[in-house]
């Protein structure tokens, strides 16, 4: 049935007409809610997805956020470095972060690398005011990114009624842990002779 049989059913000729024009009066009444976007600050939502930070000292080169990205937007390059270590036989070697760039005009922010970091090196910032005129410039290095972390919030508190941090529950089980034997002080270790320890 159409809306103009419907309406003769009804015995109102024009009735759709008359709702549409009703809805119309009713938006008109209300106060507009414009966002004066350029000029006020929007409010964001916590935990917005701007931009990806990177804070460089914590970054280990251990690549997972590279392997992890299902964009293949993260290009790092480093090298191996000795570091000699007082009383150690030989010196040891680290990665030094040579490059770290994001490509922002392939990252769909799903946040993985951020997640998957085990040093806390990446981080989300709010900042989403990053366009460029030309595509290329999306490529931001390690030098751009670590500019970002100054607008990085700071974590929320923990929750009181929630789990304790794994760090406090690692410390706290390490801290119950009786001390191994060679920590021990000679009185409470067993003697050589008596007996204790062979297998019967």
């Amino acid at each position: 049935m159409s809306e103009r049989e419907r309406g003769e059913a009804t015995g109102l000729p024009g009735s759709g007409l008359v709702k549409g024009l009703a809805v119309t009066l009713k938006t008109m009444t209300k106060r507009a809610s414009t966002a004066q976007y350029p000029d006020v600050a929007p409010e964001l939502p916590p935990r917005s997805r701007g931009v990806i930070a990177l804070l460089e000292e914590n970054c280990t080169v251990c690549m997972l956020c590279a392997r992890e990205c299902p964009d293949w937007c993260i290009y790092i390059d480093s090298h191996k470095e000795e570091v000699a270590v007082p009383g150690a036989a030989r010196p040891r070697q680290r990665n030094v972060l040579d490059r770290f760039d994001i490509d922002f005009s392939l990252c769909m922010y799903c946040g993985i690398c951020i997640e998957v970091c085990p040093f806390d090196a990446l981080h989300w910032s709010p900042e989403f005011e990053y366009a460029e005129y030309d595509i290329k410039d999306l490529l931001h290095d390690k030098d751009h990114l670590g500019e970002w972390m100054a607008t990085v919030p700071p974590p929320p508190a923990h929750d009181p009624n929630g789990e304790p941090a794994k760090e406090e529950t690692a410390a706290a089980r390490k801290a119950a842990v009786p001390a191994a034997p060679a920590d021990r002080p000679a009185a409470d270790r067993p003697a050589a002779g008596d007996g204790e320890g062979t297998p019967a």
